[in-house]
C-alpha cells in the first residue's frame, strides 16, 4: 500500500500503537 502524499489521521499518537503508526506513516511519506 503506497501513502506517499496522503494524510493519515491518527488519534492518540503521543504513546503507544499510535506514536508506532505515526512514526512508520512518516517514514513511508504519508
Amino acid at each position: 500500500m503506497t501513502f506517499k502524499n496522503k494524510v493519515i489521521i491518527i488519534t492518540g499518537a503521543s504513546s503507544g500503537i499510535g506514536k508506532s503508526l505515526a512514526t512508520e506513516f512518516a517514514k513511508r511519506g504519508a
